[in-house]
Formats: C-alpha cells, sequence, structure tokens
C-alpha cells in the first residue's frame, strides 16, 4: 500500500501544488517513486487540493512556476481541485499550508475522528523557524522564491519522517 500525502492551500495553485511537485521530485531522486524498484518497498503519491473552490480546474501560477523553475529546474504539474471529505479517508496525512487552511480543513472532520491526519507542513522543517507558508499571490517574485525554498526544507523534513515511518 503506498503512503498518501495531500498538500493543501487556500486556491491550489501556488503553494500546495509546489509542494506536490517538489515532494515528487524528491521521491523521484530518492528511487521512491511508483516505477522504481525500492529495498524497503515504500511508495509515497502525492496530490494538492484548495481549501476554496476559487481556482478549480485552473493550472498553477505562471509566477510560482517560474520559481519551481529557475530554483528546482522542475515543471509545476496539475490542475486545482478543491478539498473534499473523502480526502480523510484517501490519505495518510494532509499537509495544511498556514493555520487558516489547518482550521478550515479540521472544520469539516465534525466527528473528530481524523484530526490525527492533519499537520502544519512547516513542522516538518529543519533550516527554516516559520510556522507557517505565506501565501505569496499577492506580493512579488521574492515571496514565490522564499515559498519554493520554505517547502523544500518541508517536503526534505517530511520525507526523511516518511521513510523512517515516524509519523
Amino acid at each position: 500500500m503506498p503512503y498518501k500525502l495531500l498538500f493543501v492551500c487556500l486556491g491550489n495553485i501556488c503553494r500546495s501544488p509546489s509542494a506536490e511537485n517538489i515532494m515528487n521530485h524528491l521521491i523521484e531522486q530518492a528511487g521512491l517513486s511508483d516505477g522504481s524498484a525500492n529495498p524497503k518497498g515504500i511508495r509515497i503519491l502525492c496530490d494538492s487540493a484548495g481549501t476554496s473552490s476559487y481556482h478549480v480546474g485552473s493550472p498553477p501560477d505562471r509566477r510560482m512556476s517560474a520559481a519551481a523553475a529557475t530554483k528546482l529546474g522542475i515543471k509545476l504539474r496539475g490542475r486545482a481541485r478543491q478539498f473534499q471529505k473523502s480526502d480523510f479517508q484517501d490519505f495518510d496525512l494532509i499537509l495544511a499550508m498556514d493555520r487558516e487552511n489547518y482550521e478550515n480543513i479540521l472544520s469539516l472532520d465534525r466527528t473528530k475522528q481524523y484530526q490525527h491526519k492533519v499537520r502544519l507542513i512547516c513542522e516538518f522543517c529543519s533550516r527554516y523557524t516559520l510556522k507557517e507558508v505565506p501565501d505569496p499571490y499577492y506580493g512579488g517574485q521574492e515571496g514565490f522564491n522564499q515559498v519554493i525554498d520554505l517547502l523544500i526544507d518541508a517536503c526534505e523534513g517530511l520525507l526523511t519522517k516518511v521513510k523512517s515511518q515516524e509519523l
């Protein structure tokens, strides 16, 4: 059974698709992608979603894509979708980009049975001390670059935890 990660932000066009694509890049580099035969038998699958429906069906923001291409040489793939209650069952870990996303996700879990699956992604950072990934949407290019740096740190820490099963 693969370990399934869901990255969540507000609109699913900046932060969460970046986290999904960065994590997929790291998974591939580590030889843990779906098609690779890895000695531990670990398979990790990633997806992303937004708590709002503002951008459903849209590709990742072009400014975010430019930052990912410049910093990591990767192309951001995917189309925005809205977080669904079924995601609680479908994913092993749901990673919110900020406190507001975190609260919005938890508010959909009325029975409180899935709260243990929801975490803030910055919990996995080792180099940065920010507690939340800032939304770069209304800022300049530097904000997008900062998000990429922050998410690389968080995703590297997350991958280490998933590989060691310390979640």
